[in-house]
């Protein structure tokens, strides 16, 4: 049973509600009297509280989507190579929450897949919102632009298309036409147990700016009808998804041509999360920083858009920051608004807009 399944957490607290039922049931035959019915009753307070943190846990986990799989709770980096060299592997597909989510020439498609980094070593999860345009007759050789969508962390892609809803606003603009037709290539912003916050980590670690950098694009293009150049391909993300975000397009404009940090950061977080990123490399650690990268080397023709609140959230002097040493040829847009937090709700009242911003900065040929 998946670590999020209905099942497995049905299961746990069965077993809670049987084992506490039990506990009152055998109480009173292990009166104290001897060790063996001390340590009996030690061993079911021990087992019920034991069941009462598991339920909670699960319960928890699946309402915020921390862990996806027993893989992410074990901390378990994956590392593979695609079944006949294939760039994405599909492992499964869903329909959008949507009207018509039957018909993929109405809702779109999603397709949970395993994207292989050829230059990284690395395979990881994601999901790929499909646009109901991608399936209807006529455009069997359209091309679409793209994005690809992080989390923050810790947190799994299932938060984009549940909590953020994604794949939804995304329909919704093209119904609307505030939008046009994108590929939105949903993930976690790291490819290891650790924080790596898309930087390669040096001595053999996790090559995550190269995964995100130059491997995912290129094995979506492979697959999807998607164009490979930078004017093809956005990236968006939330809190250190922002930051990553925000550092692929600062650092690799010709992968990326429009980037949104929503929240972001603007330089790693060294804490127990992490680990060790640089391993006393002061020149990676100093490129990491976003605002020295922009004061001090050459800036990219790309477009950022930077989010922001003038109260709940920590960033808004940073943000201010990034915002004025971007130079030409680059373009920043920003939004900043007078109540928010580091959290959905904030997030969920700029995606829309954000959406709207990198539909009008890429181009589908």
């Amino acid at each position: 049973m998946g670590l999020t399944s209905s099942a497995l957490l049905v299961c746990v607290v069965l077993g809670t509600v049987l084992l506490f039922a039990g506990t009152v049931w055998w109480w009173p035959r292990l009166a104290p009297g001897s060790w063996r019915r001390v340590l009996g009753r030690t061993g079911l307070l021990v087992a019920v509280q034991l069941f009462v943190f598991a339920s909670v846990a699960l319960a928890a986990n699946r309402s915020h989507l921390i862990y996806g799989s027993w893989a992410d709770l074990a901390g378990q980096e994956q590392r593979a190579a695609a079944p006949g060299g294939a760039a994405v592997e599909v492992l499964g597909r869903q329909a959008p929450n949507v009207p018509g989510g039957g018909n993929p020439q109405v809702s779109g498609v999603i397709e949970k897949v395993m994207v292989h980094g050829e230059s990284s070593g690395i395979a990881a999860e994601a999901y790929v919102y499909l646009p109901p345009e991608y399936f209807q007759k006529g455009a069997e050789q359209r091309k679409f632009p793209a994005s690809v969508v992080l989390t923050g962390f810790p947190g799994t892609a299932e938060n984009l298309l549940a909590g953020l809803r994604y794949p939804k606003t995304a329909w919704t603009q093209v119904k609307q036409k505030k939008a046009q037709p994108m590929i939105l290539v949903m993930m976690r912003p790291t490819i290891a147990p650790n924080n790596t916050q898309c930087v390669n980590v040096p001595r053999g670690g996790p090559q995550s700016e190269t995964f995100f950098g130059t491997d995912v694009p290129r094995a979506v293009s492979a697959v999807y009808r998607v164009g490979g150049e930078a004017r093809n391909w956005g990236i968006i993300g939330n809190s250190t998804g922002g930051y990553c975000a925000l550092k692929m397009t600062v650092q690799h404009p010709e992968t990326y041509s429009a980037g949104v940090g929503l929240s972001a950061e603007y330089k790693p977080e060294i804490d127990a999360d992490s680990g060790d990123l640089f391993h006393g490399d002061k020149d990676e650690e100093k490129r990491s920083d976003l605002l020295w990268h922009l004061d001090n080397q050459p800036q990219g023709k790309v477009s950022y858009l930077v989010t922001s609140s003038l109260q709940g959230e920590e960033n808004y002097g940073p943000t201010q920051q990034f915002i004025s040493k971007v130079k030409d040829p680059g373009r920043v847009s920003s939004i900043t608004l007078d109540h928010g937090g580091h959290n959905f709700k904030t997030w969920n009242r700029e995606i829309p807009p954000a959406l709207e911003w990198m539909s009008g900065r890429l181009s589908a040929e």
